[in-house]
């Protein structure tokens, strides 16, 4: 059904259960798997010269490529052939950048974690995945936070 799966990643146990149900997507058929992390911008932490935005931007970059090895890790233990893309926003939605990625690649779905975030919350940290829903090219399957 699926051969091309696109999943995002940014470390935390929600993107950890979108994992898990992309595995098992695949485990009935075989399928490539693509492991996606964006590096947002965050230009607006630069304020009068306060914070080294260098050392933010390379500190950004570890953390998304230890997310992407670790995930990377479960996927080869589930003998699921599996690639790795560190992605940049410079200056998109990063729900733009993932439905970028999926055109370019070709994917045939989208799985995504949700925190499921309402409210004050939401309105303050707004949804990547609701964004991705929103303007996806693809179809995505939503996988809710516990």
């Amino acid at each position: 059904m699926y051969k091309r799966i696109l999943v995002p990643i940014d470390g935390s146990s929600t993107s950890d259960r979108a994992l898990q149900e992309a595995i098992k997507l695949i485990d009935a058929q075989p399928a490539l798997l693509r492991l996606v992390h964006v590096i947002d911008d965050l230009q607006f932490l630069n304020a009068e010269g306060y914070v080294d935005y260098a050392e933010l931007r390379e500190l950004t970059r570890k953390i998304g490529e230890r997310a992407l090895s670790r995930a990377e890790e479960i996927v080869r233990q589930a003998d699921i052939t599996v690639e790795t893309a560190l992605l940049e926003a410079n200056g998109e939605r990063i729900a733009r950048v993932l439905d970028a990625e999926a055109l370019n690649w070709a994917a045939d779905l989208i799985v995504i974690g949700t925190h499921g975030r309402s409210g004050f919350n939401h309105l303050l940290f707004g949804s990547v995945a609701e964004g991705v829903v929103r303007g996806a090219s693809v179809p995505v399957l939503l996988v809710r936070s516990e």
